[in-house]
């Protein structure tokens, strides 16, 4: 057996058998689930009611905002017209009320469009305010209409609410958001391996620092060599990375097939909702839920999951041998932050085009070029594939991906090479391309 090879063995059985990640393998999935349940049980609590109270000296806008009231409402509006409006400015200082609506009495319709006031002792959200002023607007519309002897039942009649239903050119019915599914499906894989390139990243840099400092490092490099000790390093950890992925990727499709059980739908790439089912489907939410099921069931799911594994280990690699070079050169993790930034900016831009390009235009040439780029690509063609890329767009970035990271393994491993036996010298950038000379 090679030695690369027994380094990656001793790499990957250290990392595998270690508890922590045993555990967090088969318990994170489970966090997850446990998370987004606990997250829409807090969306789903009712907040507490908050009192308004009205004062309208005009008597025209108060019965419109009294109608909004229910019981599913955040706001109760109170008329509370006949008070004087100082007691309730002190009321709205003592807390009494959450806000006071102050509306003046004027014969102009026109001056109640710059003239009302909302007076609270924080500052209310936008979405409340724009409500009031719906609320507000739409009365003096109908003044309005009235006082030009128009008939607003009319005009309300004749208002239309179009609902567009959504079809493929096969014929197929289709749901509406499929492509802000796609984008958090490519967006989450793409957010996994830019947070696992940061974890396992950082944990060949510890583990190099770790056999640095120790010393180990002089007697291991007496019958291996720091490029070969590296690449051990990084593949090893990355196969227990991908490991977990694999395991995860299982646990994920067994829990999707569940659902589709559970909501009858026939699941593989021709899959159709069952007419006996939709007949029987008692809430048109049922439905709706089936019709999301199969269209994720006819995403290329191949084509992700393969794509993950290519982008994870390309990814992984390139970032893995900054990081193995940064914990070379530098004897302790506080010396390393200065040389982590530039790593992590292309990892958070990457997220960011992706999210706000793909989602846009995933075809488009900003989204096609930030995929292509590699320091960027694991996680932009990770978002675009759910949307369908050609075949040649893919293998010309995982080339590109790969030939980056040869050529970075390269200048990490004379940066390796030199700075694994450099001991009570902080390194500085200028050191570190003194040591690329070498």
């Amino acid at each position: 057996m090679s030695i690369i090879s027994l380094i990656i063995k001793r790499e990957f059985v250290a990392k595998v058998r270690n508890k922590s990640f045993i555990v967090m393998t088969f318990l994170s999935p489970l966090l997850f689930v446990a998370i987004a349940a606990f997250v829409g049980y807090l969306s789903s609590m009712k907040a507490e009611t908050k009192r308004i109270a009205i004062h309208d000296e005009s008597g025209l806008f108060v019965q419109e905002f009294i109608a909004q009231n229910n019981s599913k409402s955040e706001f109760k509006y109170l008329d509370l017209s006949l008070i004087d409006s100082k007691f309730l400015k002190d009321s709205i200082t003592n807390e009494s009320y959450e806000g006071l609506l102050l509306i003046p009495k004027s014969n102009n319709v026109a001056d109640f469009e710059s003239k009302i006031q909302f007076i609270s002792n924080s500052s209310p959200s936008i979405s409340f305010i724009e409500k009031v002023q719906d609320i507000v607007a739409n009365k003096i519309t109908k003044t309005n209409l009235v006082e030009a002897n128009l008939d607003t039942l009319a005009i309300r009649n004749a208002q239309s609410k179009v609902n567009i239903s959504l079809a493929k050119a096969s014929g197929e019915e289709s749901v509406k958001g499929l492509n802000e599914i796609k984008i958090a499906i490519g967006g989450g894989f793409g957010y996994l391996i830019m947070m696992f390139i940061i974890i396992y990243g950082n944990m060949v840099m510890r583990s190099v620092i770790e056999e640095k400092t120790n010393r180990i490092i002089e007697i291991i490099i007496s019958s291996v060599k720091p490029f070969q000790l590296m690449i051990g390093k990084i593949i090893g950890t990355s196969l227990a990375g991908i490991l977990q992925f694999f395991i995860w990727a299982i646990i994920g499709l067994s829990l999707m097939f569940a659902a589709s059980i559970f909501f009858g739908v026939n699941v593989g790439p021709t899959a159709r909702v069952s007419p006996e089912l939709m007949e029987h489907a008692q809430h048109e939410l049922s439905g709706t839920v089936q019709m999301y099921i199969k269209e994720l069931w006819n995403l290329p799911i191949a084509s992700m999951l393969i794509g993950f594994v290519v982008y994870f280990i390309g990814g992984y690699f390139l970032y893995s041998s900054f990081y193995a070079a940064i914990g070379a050169a530098v004897d302790n993790q506080t010396d390393s932050q200065q040389f982590l930034l530039p790593i992590i900016m292309p990892l958070m831009l990457s997220v960011y085009v992706g999210f706000f390009s793909v989602m846009n235009d995933p075809h488009g040439t900003l989204a096609v070029v930030f995929s292509m780029i590699p320091l960027t690509s694991p996680i932009v063609m990770l978002m675009r594939i759910p949307f369908g890329v050609p075949l040649w767009q893919i293998a010309i970035s995982v080339t590109l991906l790969f030939a980056t990271f040869f050529s970075v393994v390269w200048f990490a491993a004379k940066i390796y090479r030199v700075g694994i036996l450099m001991y009570g010298k902080k390194p500085t950038w200028k050191e570190l391309y003194k040591w690329l000379k070498y």
